[in-house]
C-alpha cells in the first residue's frame, strides 16, 4: 500500500485499476491520510491559509438539480449586496488578517462585466497587498479579460464532475459540460490562478466518474482544488437522495494533494456541515485552506446552496479566534498570507 501511495506522490501514472483501488478499495484510509499529510506539510509547512468569503448574490440563471439556489426555487430567499456592502466586508476582513477575499455569488446578470470590474478595482486599489478571487460562475472569455484586466488574481469554477455522462444527470440540459471546461481553459490562459473542484457522493456518481475527476486533474494542473461532499437541499429534484460520506471526501482530498503537491486544497465548509471536525479532518488528510464567511449576518442563511449549512461559529469570520485554535490544536497553525499557490514548485 504504501509503495501505491509513493508511486502516485512521486507523479507516477496509475493504472486504472490502481486508481479503482485507491478511490473504492478496501484499505485503512489512514494510511492514505497520513501520507497526504507528509506531502502537504513538505510543500506548505503547518501553514493554513484563511480567505474572507463574501456571498455577493444569491440570485442565479441557472437551475443545476443540486443546489437550493437554482432558478425554479421560488421559495429561495434572495439578496445583492452593494459595492459599499462589500467594500465593507473587505474592511472587517483586513482588520482580522484576511489577505484573500473570495466574491462568490450566483451567475447573476445584475453583476456586469463593467459593476464586477469596478468593485475589483475598489478592492485592489484599497488592499494592493491582498489577493481577490472571483467565483461567479461561467462566462465568455471577453468577460474573464475584463476582471483580469481590473485585478482579479483568482478564480473558482468548480467542474463539478469530469464525465460528460454524470454532468449531464445533475444539469440542466442548457448547460454543457464542453463550456464549463472551456471556461476553465480560458481563465488558466488568461493568467488566473485558477481552481475547480468536485462534489462527491452527488446521485449517479460512481467510482469511475470519481476516477475520471483524478484524471482531469491531472490534465488540467488547477492552482486550487475544491471538494466537497454532497449535501441535499429540501427544495430541489435531488431532495431524497443520500448526502456524500465523510470518509469518501477525506479519500479525494487526500489523493488529490498526492496527485497536485503543490496545489491549494480546502478543508471545506460542507465538511464542517456532515462532521463536527470535518475541518480538521480535512486538514489532517491535506487540505490547507480554509474559507470563514465574511458576508453580512444577516444575509448569510440566504446563500443556501444546501440544507445545514454552516455560515456561523467557528464558519464565521468572528469566531476566526475560535478556529485558530482549533487548527492549532489539529497540529496547524492559521497565516496571515495571501497564500498563493506552489503548483509545479
Amino acid at each position: 500500500m504504501r509503495g501505491l501511495l509513493d508511486k502516485l506522490a512521486e507523479g507516477c501514472e496509475l493504472t486504472e485499476q490502481e486508481w479503482k483501488f485507491l478511490i473504492a478499495g478496501s484499505y485503512d484510509r489512514n494510511l492514505l491520510y497520513a501520507r497526504a499529510d507528509e506531502v502537504r506539510r513538505k510543500h506548505y509547512g503547518t501553514n493554513v491559509y484563511i480567505r474572507g468569503l463574501i456571498e455577493i448574490t444569491s440570485y442565479c440563471r441557472n437551475d443545476c438539480f443540486y443546489c437550493g439556489i437554482r432558478c425554479s426555487n421560488t421559495k429561495a430567499r434572495r439578496y445583492r449586496l452593494s459595492e459599499e456592502e462589500i467594500l465593507a466586508c473587505c474592511d472587517s476582513g483586513y482588520q482580522l488578517g484576511f489577505r484573500t477575499f473570495v466574491l462568490q455569488g450566483g451567475e447573476d446578470a445584475f453583476f456586469t462585466t463593467e459593476r464586477v470590474a469596478q468593485i475589483v478595482t475598489a478592492v485592489k486599489e484599497k488592499y494592493p497587498d491582498c489577493a481577490v478571487t472571483l467565483s461567479l460562475g461561467e462566462r465568455e472569455r471577453a468577460v474573464y479579460e475584463a476582471w483580469y484586466q481590473a485585478g482579479a488574481d483568482r478564480y473558482l469554477l468548480r467542474h463539478e464532475t469530469a464525465s460528460k455522462e454524470h454532468y449531464e444527470k445533475i444539469h440542466p440540459q442548457e448547460l454543457r459540460y464542453e463550456h464549463r471546461i472551456q471556461c476553465l481553459q480560458d481563465l488558466k490562459q488568461i493568467g488566473y490562478q485558477t481552481g475547480c473542484g468536485f462534489m462527491v457522493g452527488s446521485p449517479y456518481q460512481s467510482t469511475e466518474a470519481l476516477l475520471a475527476d483524478m484524471q482531469f486533474l491531472r490534465k488540467f494542473q488547477p492552482h486550487m482544488v475544491g471538494i466537497g461532499p454532497f449535501i441535499p437541499h429540501h427544495d430541489t429534484p435531488f431532495r431524497e437522495c443520500a448526502q456524500g460520506s465523510l470518509t469518501q471526501t477525506l479519500t479525494m482530498v487526500a489523493l488529490t494533494r498526492l496527485l497536485l503537491p503543490g496545489t491549494l486544497l480546502p478543508a471545506t465548509t460542507a465538511l464542517g456541515t456532515i462532521h463536527p471536525e470535518g475541518r480538521e479532518l480535512g486538514l489532517k488528510a491535506g487540505a490547507n485552506v480554509v474559507m470563514p464567511n465574511l458576508s453580512p449576518a444577516a444575509v448569510r442563511s440566504q446563500y443556501s446552496l444546501y440544507d445545514r449549512k454552516a455560515c456561523t461559529g467557528d464558519e464565521a469570520a468572528e469566531g476566526l479566534e475560535s478556529l485558530k485554535r482549533r487548527v492549532e490544536a489539529a497540529g496547524y497553525q492559521v497565516v496571515t498570507d495571501r497564500g498563493d499557490s506552489r503548483l509545479g514548485q
